[in-house]
């Protein structure tokens, strides 16, 4: 859109370099060329934008099948305006004096033409395309015939119109019939990560096998040894015993020599000790038998009064400490009666 100021009744147009302005005044051709700028006046003057730039135009549309299939088609053109004289001839490209925008929709009426052109060369070679080939091949042979049909088409060059790319991104049947398309190719994928999963596992297990065979190779190899462990051990235990029993054998000899020589020493000493016990006791019994008979001839000649007195005192000397007497009168009566009988005697 140009840009337009306003100056003591004059104006003054400031143009892009991507459009190209036309100012008529009277019917006659003032100013002409993309980019300009200059000053006119709003009652007399006639102008036209005109955009030079390339254009991207997007469309979609539906087709059928020679299948009788529906599908979508997304398309994009790409134009130009080649003769921008020819086209503000036939398009209303005019401008406000004022504000500087277009009285009419000139981008508009050329997107609708481009966008029918295309649609209408697009449907003519889906038609005898099924939908297989037409979602496989289909774009190709699509965007050759859009391409095609658009440069054949008079009116665009009438038009100054120039058409710079045709591109096609994509032909998509209803979402349905792409599942039902999608689900031989997905079966056969999965079939394949099946295949692969097996696989995978089968490779699993035999390692798993293989590890298992180390681990019973490595346990039995574990066991033989500990087996010759085991038996190196009961070889020590054995040679161990034997040494310790030939160490108690010569331990018990020698002890056994010691206590018969330390028996022989007892019963020597033991002999010479009863011997001299035996000379003792014989030597005391024959002392306390000439005693005992010195004894004898000593009393033999004493009287039976005196033994008596002897004897009592004996007595007394043996028997335990009295601290008291208690006489009945029957003892007394008859201790009193037996003095008086020994009295008269």
């Amino acid at each position: 859109m140009a840009d337009i100021t306003r100056r003591l009744g004059w104006r003054h147009l400031r143009g892009a370099p991507t459009a190209h302005i036309r100012h008529h005044r009277s019917g006659k051709l003032l100013h002409d060329g993309p980019g300009l700028s200059f000053w006119f006046r709003a009652l007399t003057a006639a102008l036209s934008e005109v955009p030079v730039d390339d254009r991207e135009l997007a469309m979609t549309f539906h087709a059928r099948t020679s299948d009788f299939q529906d599908v979508a088609v997304q398309a994009t053109v790409t134009y130009r305006i080649s003769d921008p004289a020819l086209a503000s001839a036939r398009l209303d490209f005019s401008v406000d004096p004022d504000t500087g925008v277009w009285r009419g929709s000139p981008l508009e009426q050329l997107g609708t033409l481009l966008t029918e052109t295309a649609q209408q060369h697009a449907l003519a070679v889906l038609a005898r395309t099924p939908l297989a080939a037409a979602l496989v091949d289909g774009v190709t042979a699509v965007r050759e015939r859009i391409a095609a049909g658009l440069g054949a088409e008079p009116r665009l060059p009438a038009t100054g119109i120039e058409v710079v790319a045709v591109r096609v991104m994509a032909i998509r049947p209803e979402p349905e019939v792409e599942r039902a398309l999608r689900t031989p190719a997905r079966e056969q994928i999965q079939q394949e990560a099946d295949k692969a999963t097996y696989e995978r596992r089968a490779v699993a297990v035999e390692r798993e096998r293989a590890i298992a065979e180390n681990e019973l190779d490595s346990q039995i190899e574990l066991a033989r040894r500990e087996e010759q462990l085991v038996d190196q051990r009961g070889t020590n235990t054995r040679r161990e015993a034997e040494e310790h029993a030939a160490a108690d054998g010569v331990r018990a000899e020698a002890e056994a020599t010691r206590t018969v020589r330390l028996a022989d020493a007892e019963a020597a000493r033991s002999v010479r000790l009863a011997r001299a016990e035996a000379e003792g006791a014989r030597e005391v019994g024959d002392a306390r038998a000439h005693a005992q008979a010195a004894w004898l001839r000593v009393h033999a000649d004493v009287d039976v009064a005196t033994l008596h007195a002897l004897t009592g005192t004996r007595l007394a000397e043996n028997l335990p400490n009295i601290d008291s007497v208690t006489i009945s009168p029957d003892v007394l009566t008859g201790l009193l009666a037996r003095l008086g009988t020994g009295e008269q005697a």
